[in-house]
C-alpha cells in the first residue's frame, strides 16, 4: 500500500513543499493530494493591491501541479483527526468526505485576528484572503464613483505593521480621490532604523495620509472607529489588519497548538504532539536560528517549507535529516508602486542602522514578489530527477520530537 501523504493548503508553503515532495518521492511508494478551497493559487503578498484595484496573476493549481502526478482535491478543511488520521473535507455541492494519511502537511495559513473588539468581524475589511480583498475593492469601487459626483469617500486603516502599511499606501497611490488615514498603536515604524522611519512617515506626506499614533481602536461600526482616549474617527471603509492568527482547525483536532492557533513544532517543523502531522508557514509556531519565533511572513513560508521537505523524505527514505535555516534577515515593505524600504535586522530582530528606501527598494520588493509566484507556479524546477525510493520501515516515530524552547517574541504580519 502506498504512502499518503495529504498536504492541505495550496498557498506559498503547501504549494512548495507538494510540488517538491512528488518531485523526490517515488511514486510507486507514494500518492500525494493536495486539499484547497479555490481552484487557483492567491499571492497573498499582493492582495492589499488587488484590493486597491490592481490585477494580479493567479494561476490555476490544475496548470501548477501538471506532470507532478499530485491529485488535487478542491474542497474546504472541515476538521483534522490526528488520532485516527483523516481530514473531513466540504465540498460546495456535496455531502462531507473523509480523507485518510500517513503523513499530513498543514499549510492553512492564517487570517486576519480581531483580537476580540467589537465590530470588527461586522463592519470591517481585510485583505487577508483573496474574497475578503475583493470585497474591499467593492467598497473602494463605490467610493470612487462617489467621490466623481464630488461627496468623496474616507478610507481607515487600522494597524502599522507591513501589512497596514502596505495597504494604506497603495490605496493612497491607486485611489487619490479617496481620503486613507493609518492608526498605529504606539510609534509609527516602531520597529524600523531611524532613517527608515523618517522615509515612511515622508511617504505618508507624500501621499496624503493621515497617521494617528499612540492609538487604540476599542470598537468599530460602520462609519466611524471609536478609539480608547474617546476619539472618534470617520470612515467610509475600515481595514483592518492590526495581527493574524490561525484558524481553529488544528485546536480542535486536539494538535497542540499556541494562544492564537499556531501548531508547535519541533526543529523538523514535525508537531510535538501529533509526529505524523507536520506544519509550514503560518500554521507553525517553529523557533529560528536566532532563538526567536519566526513571524507569519511568505520568508518563514519558504524556510519551514523546506525544512519539513528534508524531514518528511528523510524520515520515509531512511537519510539523514539536515537542519535548513530558519532565518529572519529583514523586511521588505512596499509603499506604492515606486516607492519601499528594505530594512535587515540583526540576531536579535533589531533593525540594523542602515536601510534601502525608494524606487531600489520598490524594484527589490517586486522582484520578491515575482520570484515567488515563479517559484510557486514552477515547484519541481530545478530538484534532482531521480525518486527516491520509501525505506521498508519508515521512521513515524515520536522519540525525536523535541519541543521548541519558549521565547518571548511575538509573530507578526
Amino acid at each position: 500500500m502506498k504512502h499518503r501523504i495529504v498536504v492541505l493548503g495550496a498557498g506559498y508553503a503547501g504549494s512548495y513543499v507538494a510540488g517538491t515532495l512528488a518531485r523526490r518521492l517515488s511514486p510507486q511508494d507514494t500518492e500525494i493530494t493536495v486539499v484547497n478551497a479555490e481552484p487557483d493559487f492567491v499571492q497573498r503578498l499582493r492582495l492589499h493591491q488587488l484590493a486597491a484595484g490592481r490585477e494580479i496573476a493567479a494561476p490555476q493549481l490544475a496548470d501548477v501541479f501538471a506532470g507532478t502526478g499530485i491529485r488535487l482535491r478542491l474542497a474546504r478543511v472541515a476538521a483534522v483527526d490526528p488520532e485516527h488520521r483523516v481530514v473531513t473535507v466540504a465540498h460546495a455541492h456535496a455531502d462531507d468526505s473523509e480523507l485518510g494519511y500517513d503523513t499530513l502537511l498543514y499549510a492553512l495559513g492564517s487570517h486576519g485576528d480581531d483580537h476580540g473588539v467589537p465590530g470588527v468581524a461586522e463592519h470591517a475589511f481585510d485583505v487577508a484572503a483573496r474574497p475578503s480583498a475583493l470585497r474591499l475593492r467593492e467598497r473602494l469601487d463605490n467610493l470612487d464613483r462617489q467621490g466623481g459626483r464630488g461627496e468623496g469617500g474616507s478610507v481607515l486603516v487600522v494597524g502599522d505593521g507591513l501589512t497596514g502599511i502596505e495597504t494604506a499606501t497603495e490605496i493612497a497611490e491607486s485611489r487619490p480621490g479617496l481620503s486613507v488615514a493609518l492608526v498605529a498603536r504606539g510609534e509609527l515604524g516602531a520597529p524600523l532604523s531611524a532613517g527608515a522611519r523618517g522615509h515612511l512617515r515622508r511617504a505618508c506626506d507624500r501621499l496624503g495620509i493621515t497617521v494617528w499614533e499612540h492609538t487604540s481602536v476599542e470598537a468599530v461600526e460602520a462609519t466611524r472607529v471609536l478609539c480608547a482616549d474617546g476619539t472618534v474617527l470617520a470612515s467610509d471603509a475600515t481595514v483592518w489588519t492590526a495581527g493574524f492568527a490561525a484558524g481553529p482547525i488544528a485546536a480542535a483536532g486536539g494538535l497542540e497548538v499556541t494562544e492564537n492557533g499556531r501548531i508547535v513544532v519541533d526543529r523538523t517543523m514535525r508537531s510535538v504532539s501529533h509526529p505524523n502531522v507536520y506544519a509550514v508557514g503560518d500554521s507553525a509556531y517553529a523557533i529560528g536560528d536566532n532563538g526567536r519565533t519566526l513571524p507569519m511572513s511568505c520568508a518563514s513560508a519558504g524556510y519551514t517549507g523546506r525544512q519539513a521537505t528534508e524531514a518528511i523524505v528523510g524520515r520515509l527514505t531512511g537519510r539523514k535529516i539536515p537542519n535548513t535555516k530558519l532565518e529572519y534577515v529583514g523586511n521588505h515593505i512596499s509603499l506604492g508602486r515606486r516607492d519601499g524600504i528594505l530594512q535587515m535586522v540583526d540576531d536579535e530582530a533589531r533593525a540594523k542602522p542602515k536601510y534601502v528606501g525608494g524606487r531600489k527598494a520598490a524594484r527589490i520588493k517586486a522582484g520578491i514578489v515575482k520570484m515567488s509566484l515563479w517559484g510557486t507556479s514552477h515547484p519541481t524546477f530545478g530538484l534532482p530527477k531521480r525518486k527516491l525510493r520509501l525505506a521498508a520501515a519508515p521512521d513515524l516515530s515520536a522519540e525525536k520530537t523535541v519541543r521548541p524552547r519558549e521565547n518571548e517574541a511575538a509573530a507578526h504580519g
